[in-house]
């Protein structure tokens, strides 16, 4: 259990908790050599009155190692990631961070394994094409594949709180001030309602008006042909189905930009969805085209099917 324990770093997020409890309770080891900031036994703000925003550090680290995983830490994270999320609430509410934040469940914050503490990050639900912009200021989830763990209140706004966890993309969009940052995150997450490019979010972090000069450097989109008559012949690249219509219509706008978007009501089991795909296509080229489009705006599950089905 010594070895193991020393592989805990200072400062690790209080989702570590049950991860920790459950070693300590398999190996019978006592937990008076643990790590202050792990889990519950991190420090707690006691103060009365709001909590404090900010005030931690700028923090990395080094590769740490927790339930047989080992995990590496960069400043150059991965812009875009598709995984699981869960969500982390009244446990640790008011204790430490990993930067030496203050944990507040009813803030946009985030937990992250391997992102540079603090960050922004987008986060959208897969599920419903629901967004925020999110303060990640610990480390975390620990848990199977899991790629991140939001706040109580950042899964409210993404509509997964009472279902625990949901497939999310993560979209990393550079560091966030060590300061109070509510007038900054509240201004991201009004731009982010209008569903901005990640460059267009990625400008807003660093303060400019616009996007890089890189976008216009982007490769292009792909030219696709509709098919002349979508009731005979073409190829659509199928997304998804949703129950709600609002979902269905989020989506279209989301995917409007790649290529022509059908949205169209199926009765499935006396249950009424909405399909939401893009074509007709003249050729399966161009529908293999356009799914690695659909694939990079995080719909990984998206298809090819024929016009007649």
């Amino acid at each position: 259990m010594k070895n193991a324990t020393n592989k805990v770093r200072p400062g690790s997020l209080p989702a570590l908790a049950g991860i920790i409890a459950l070693s300590l309770a398999l190996s019978g080891c006592s937990s008076k050599k643990l790590d202050p900031f792990a889990g519950t036994g991190s420090p707690k703000y006691t103060k009365s009155g709001h909590i404090p925003k900010g005030g931690g550090r700028r923090h990395v680290g080094k590769p740490y190692t927790v339930a047989g995983r080992t995990f590496h830490p960069t400043e150059h994270p991965r812009p875009v990631q598709i995984g699981v999320a869960s969500w982390y609430g009244p446990k640790f509410h008011r204790r430490k961070t990993s930067n030496g934040e203050w944990f507040d469940m009813n803030y946009l914050t985030a937990a992250h394994p391997t992102m540079p503490l603090p960050s922004y990050a987008r986060v959208t639900n897969l599920s419903n094409g629901r967004s925020v912009v999110v303060r990640v200021n610990d480390r975390g989830p620990f848990v199977g594949t899991r790629i991140m763990d939001l706040s109580k209140a950042a899964a409210r706004r993404l509509g997964y709180l009472r279902k625990g966890k949901t497939r999310v993309k993560v979209e990393y969009l550079g560091p966030a001030p060590l300061g109070d940052d509510r007038a900054k995150l509240a201004h991201l997450n009004r731009l982010n309602a209008s569903h901005p490019s990640r460059q267009t979010m990625i400008a807003a972090v660093k303060g400019q008006s616009a996007p890089s000069v890189q976008v216009a450097r982007a490769t292009p989109r792909p030219v696709v042909h509709p098919a002349a008559d979508s009731a005979s012949a073409g190829y659509y690249v199928q997304v998804a189905s949703f129950a709600d219509p609002q979902n269905a219509r989020a989506a279209r706008a989301e995917l409007s930009a790649i290529g022509p978007v059908e949205v169209k009501p199926v009765d499935v089991a006396d249950a009424r969805y909405w399909r939401v795909r893009l074509g007709p296509l003249a050729s399966r080229a161009d529908a293999e085209s356009l799914l690695g489009e659909v694939a990079k705006q995080g719909h990984s599950d998206a298809r090819i099917v024929l016009a007649r089905n």
